[in-house]
């Protein structure tokens, strides 16, 4: 049960007391999205490496240390793109990741992509929670009016998570990707800044 349906029901509980990481970054009473520390990039590593996870989010191809480093770096120099760690609010370890790439500040746009990295963490809300972090950040600090996503038909998590936090579907790309063997559709979703 969420600490929301929890105050809902009368009952009582206390919200876990965050990490300094956690309590200066964007949360909620669960999780929070904030900046990559440098132990982050080992689970980041593993989980760009997990074949199974890829098959939800892209073709695998292996990634190793040399291009991850390369991309990592790029990534933190780049004014188009914004990455997150998922936590948390008690734990400083990372239990996925938030990215937006290809931040357009004239169309006040940006795509999104989050991974919960481990299995055992999936399921458990924290991609929905995330998700809603991810739209207060675009519109709040960002000051973008529309987010957009690509996700594969098959992740049914994601597509839950990703409706769950304001994303409608506006197409989709039939058998646009090959994914494992077989072909794949891949949804296009966005969400649009209710304050204009």
């Amino acid at each position: 049960m969420s600490a929301a349906e929890q105050l809902n029901a009368g009952n009582t509980f206390e919200f876990a007391k965050p990490t300094p990481i956690a309590s200066v970054s964007l949360r909620d009473a669960e999780i929070s999205i904030g900046p990559i520390l440098p132990e982050d990039t080992g689970p980041m590593f593993l989980w760009m490496n997990d074949v199974a996870a890829a098959n939800l989010d892209f073709a695998y191809r292996p990634v190793d240390w040399m291009a991850f480093k390369a991309w990592s770096e790029e990534l933190s120099r780049s004014s188009t793109a914004t990455l997150f760690a998922i936590r948390k609010v008690s734990q400083l370890k990372p239990i996925g990741f938030v990215l937006f790439k290809n931040i357009q500040a004239v169309h006040r746009s940006a795509e999104l992509g989050i991974r919960i990295g481990d299995e055992s963490e999936r399921s458990k809300g924290y991609g929905r929670a995330a998700t809603a972090l991810a739209l207060l950040y675009a519109w709040n600090h960002l000051n973008l009016k529309r987010v957009h996503l690509q996700v594969f038909a098959h992740n049914a998590r994601a597509l839950r998570a990703y409706r769950a936090g304001g994303f409608i579907e506006e197409g989709r790309l039939r058998q646009a990707a090959f994914i494992d063997g077989k072909w794949a559709d891949i949804v296009l979703m966005a969400s649009l800044n209710p304050a204009g």
